[in-house]
């Protein structure tokens, strides 16, 4: 008797055991699923090259996410509520719960980390892999190139591109736009003394950069350094070439799965095709593999819903100082507006009023 009793509190233990494990199974599913389905708010600006990266990233990995644009033309990203969500003032940033990510680098690993579960697509091979060191190698060197210095340097020099998509104005209203951007930013540091110290530091930085970016002989330079690079890139796609050679199993960068690394050099290579630099580097037939790559990957169903139409740089640097004189008129341009239209209804009514006047006399 006592050994049945012994033995039903052993299977009353045991059940307990058991049901305690599905439970803990079961909320640690839940978290996972909570983790995975919990908002994700990306502040991004639609021209910038790292927003570019980290809104593939994320198109890739088909994760939901709501986006809000930070007009750079704008100066949003210099404004105080932005400041305070990212004090260098700079575009993108990721907010996840309790979790704020300024840099692009950290965003990506953080996506990555979070979410890479069933079902959702690894940009990062596991570590240990043989693919894993190559896609990083990979995406240090492209994420290390001074694409600011690019994409400054040949808008303010457009004389050393060919087939730019950006129009001959643009020289001189970056050179305005940088030069209101210094004084606004003096001005919001007076006015916001607890972040003066991030507004000042900006300024610096803002003046470095213009005194770097204009020097036409530091940007060749650049420029020069640059082609390593993608003889680099077009030698690792060969070797892809090479071990997958029949028809039918392409592959991208770093193996027959597109990586982090592939997202760093899809966005570089839109990018020097919108600076009017893909003759030079890849559209002349020097670098065949990276040209094939090219019209390979903008085909990309997540490349084209996120780099497909961002080339109109009138939207993105015309009509934002329209909207920014808009804004801070409203009502008088509001008023102008509506007094106009009044004045052009009534003029038109008067003239068909005259003209049915005069119909019988004529």
């Amino acid at each position: 008797m006592a050994s049945e009793n012994g033995s039903e509190t052993q299977d009353e233990k045991a059940a307990l055991i058991q049901a305690s494990s599905e439970e803990e199974a079961q909320q640690q599913g839940s978290t996972a699923l909570c983790n995975k389905e919990s908002k994700l708010t990306l502040y991004h600006w639609t021209q910038s090259f790292n927003s570019q990266k980290v809104r593939l990233a994320i198109a890739e990995k088909g994760l939901r996410c709501e986006e809000y644009d930070v007009s750079l033309p704008l100066s949003e990203h210099n404004e105080p509520w932005f400041m305070r969500l990212n004090p260098a003032g700079e575009v993108p940033v990721l907010v996840h719960n309790d979790n704020v990510i300024c840099d692009p680098t950290q965003i990506m690993d953080y996506l990555e980390e979070n979410f890479s579960n069933e079902g959702t697509p690894r940009l990062v091979p596991e570590e240990g892999s043989r693919y894993y060191l190559r896609v990083q190698h990979y995406r240090e060197l492209l994420d290390s190139l001074p694409m600011d210095a690019y994409t400054h340097g040949c808008i303010l020099h457009p004389e050393i591109t060919a087939d730019s998509h950006i129009p001959a104005y643009a020289a001189a209203s970056i050179r305005t736009q940088i030069g209101n951007t210094q004084t606004e930013l003096a001005k919001l540091a007076e006015q916001n003394p607890e972040l003066k110290d991030a507004y000042v530091a900006k300024q610096r930085r803002l003046k470095s950069k213009l005194f770097d970016h204009d020097n036409l002989k530091y940007l060749k330079k650049l420029l020069d350094e640059l082609e390593s690079v993608m003889d680099q890139v077009e030698t690792e796609l060969q070797r892809r070439i090479e071990e997958t050679p029949e028809e039918g199993s392409p592959s991208w960068l770093c193996g027959d799965f597109f990586s982090i690394a592939d997202v760093s050099l899809a966005v570089t290579l839109h990018r020097l095709k919108f600076l009017g630099l893909s003759r030079r580097y890849w559209g002349n037939g020097s670098r065949v593999n990276v040209e094939t790559y090219y019209e390979r990957v903008v085909e990309r169903p997540a490349f084209r819903r996120v780099l497909g139409h961002v080339n109109n740089i009138l939207i993105s640097a015309v009509l934002p100082v329209a909207f920014r004189v808009a804004k801070k008129n409203a009502p008088v341009i509001v008023g102008t507006t509506l007094l106009v239209g009044f004045l052009g209804g009534a003029t038109y009514l008067a003239f068909l009023y005259m003209k049915k006047r005069l119909s019988p006399f004529s």
